[in-house]
Order: C-alpha cells, then structure tokens, then sequence
C-alpha cells in the first residue's frame, strides 16, 4: 500500500487508541487482546520484565521477514508502521500507572471499545498490526476455501486457550472473550457505521404498485429484476431495494398495506454507494 500523510497519520492515531485500551484496561485486569499482543499480554504476565511493546515486535519479525519476501515492501509498509507506532506507544503509555477500573468486566467492555476503535482507524487506511493477520494471510494461500475472519476467530481461540491454561484464570479469560467480541463491534462500527444499509428482495403480483410506493414515499430507488418461479414457471418480477437501517419499519408498513402475500428478504449491505448512500469516489 501507498503511504500517505493522511494514512500515516491514522495509523498513529489509531494504534494510539488501541495501545490505550491495552495498558489501562486490559493490562492492569490481566485481560488479553487477540492476536500477536495477546500472546505479548501473556509472556508478560509469566515474566514483568519482559515488556508488551518489545515483545510485540520480537513476535513480530519472522513474520514480516516471510512476508517481506513473498509479498514485498509495498505489502508490509504499513502494516509495519502500524506494529512499531502500536509497541511502541504501548510501552511509552507503561511508564504511566492508571487503573480506571477494578471491576474486570467494566475493563473487557471499555478495553473492548478502544481497541476496537483504534483497530478500525488502523483498518480503514488498508493497513493492519502485523501479526495473526500474516499468519492468515499465509494458511488462506493453502487453504482459499477457509474464511480470513474465521481464520482470526481460531488463532484468538487458541491465544485464549493458552492463557486459561496456563494460569487457570477462566473467569478473566471468559472476560477476554467479552472484550475480543466488543472490539470486533466497535471495529465494524468505524469501518462500515452504526447504521448498516439493508438490502431488501421483493418478490409480488402488485411489485408495480410496491415499486411505487418506495420511490415515492420512501424515496428509494428499486431496480426490476426479471425472474422465473422454479415450481410455477411463472415469470416474477424481482424488486431490489437498498434502504436505510432506520427505514425496514417503513417499507415492511409499505408492503404489507399493498401485498401481505408478498415474499421478502431483507439482508445486511455492508457497503453501498451513491444515491444518497456512500461517495464511491471517497478515498481512505
């Protein structure tokens, strides 16, 4: 990736934000993060003396030495700033002892926030921390089939599983499992917004007069799709729809007045552009 002023700056800021949620949340509850600072959380944990940000960056190297010869510097450039500004930080922000907390489900939930938040700033400029998302990449490359999310779920899991195990600290590492959850929220928060768009399917004998009311009271486009029942054989006309979140209350009244026999299917659009929605033109 291309590093810009702008980009530069996001990464710093947002590794900020993360390096925070780790060293006054989760660090003073004994908590853990996912990923290659969890595994930092707990070799801390066995030895203080072995500081999170320096261990963060010994974990860290052979993975970006593989990466850097199969995929290049243009691969690693960022993700690599955004690991040595997040170690970094991490260690500077050790130096000042703050305990907000000492309930460790308040630290899971407030640590969740920040680190999720600060991971999303990361994300969105295309960059990452380093760490499980190499190892990822690397067994996605022999395994396509195999989600990229999934595939982080298994690697936190097994951090997870080592910590419990090894310190027989169940309820923090269930506390953890809290934490990872709410990051990844807050990360999807940052990186699609609060109110997902929702795409709407509708298929009916009145589709003209529900295509309509969309347009004209709900003032969303709908696009016709032409399509064949497989049972009847009979043509059906297919009504996509992208909506606002807020907006399902409205279009279910718009429908259901028209046709309460019609059929529909309403899923999450994680990304939609133009009209009214996102600027496909809009540049991170």
């Amino acid at each position: 990736m291309r590093l810009t002023a702008v980009k530069i700056v996001k990464i710093i800021l947002g590794t900020a934000i993360f390096a925070m949620g780790i060293q006054w949340f989760y660090h003073p509850a004994k908590l853990l993060s996912g990923g290659i600072t969890g595994v930092a959380l707990i070799l801390n944990y066995v030895d203080p003396r072995l500081r999170v940000g320096l261990m963060i960056i010994a974990l860290n190297i052979p993975l970006f030495l593989i990466a850097w010869k199969h995929y290049g510097w243009k691969f690693i450039a960022g993700s690599m700033l955004g690991m040595l500004s997040c170690s970094l930080i991490i260690d500077f922000l050790g130096n000042f002892h703050f305990e907000f907390t000492e309930q460790p489900v308040l630290a899971a939930l407030y640590g969740g926030v920040l680190t999720g938040f600060g991971l999303g700033v990361v994300y969105s400029t295309g960059a990452t921390t380093g760490g499980t998302d190499i190892i990822a990449k690397f067994i996605r490359e022999r395994f396509p089939y195999v989600n990229f999310g999934t595939l982080i779920l298994v690697l936190d899991a097994v951090i997870l599983a080592t910590y419990a195990a090894i310190f027989r600290k169940f309820d923090n590492a269930m506390y953890t499992a809290v934490g990872i959850y709410v990051a990844s929220k807050m990360i999807d928060i940052v990186l699609y917004g609060a109110s997902a768009s929702k795409l709407c399917l509708i298929i009916s004998d009145r589709s003209d007069e529900i295509q309509n009311a969309i347009v004209n009271q709900l003032h969303r486009g709908v696009t016709v799709l032409n399509g064949t029942g497989a049972y009847s054989g009979a043509d059906k006309q297919v009504l996509l729809c992208a909506i606002k979140h807020q907006q399902i209350v409205a279009i279910r009244e718009v429908i259901r007045e028209i046709d309460q026999g019609a059929f529909v299917i309403v899923t999450d659009a994680r990304d939609v552009f133009g009209r009214n929605f996102g600027d496909i033109s809009a540049r991170n």
